[in-house]
């Protein structure tokens, strides 16, 4: 089997917030790579009736494709 690429590692974490967040505004700012996989992270907005709010987000993707762990924060 071949490793996970970053694309593929960013995509799939993409996918996995837009569902989660209900929202197609996913802000990837960076993707890095571990032993065990890859962490992607960024920023996903968050509405509060007429306020929106950025959320940080780390995902951590394993080698085959899997979301291993997740958190979130108000920045």
């Amino acid at each position: 089997m071949s490793e996970l690429s970053k694309e593929s590692a960013s995509q799939i974490a993409v996918e996995f917030l837009k569902k989660r967040k209900n929202t197609e505004r996913i802000d990837v700012a960076m993707v890095e790579q571990q032993d065990d996989g890859w962490v992607v992270s960024g920023t996903c907005p968050i509405d509060f009736g007429d306020h929106h709010w950025p959320e940080k987000f780390s995902v951590v993707v394993d080698l085959k494709g899997r979301i291993k762990s997740t958190d979130f924060g108000l920045l």
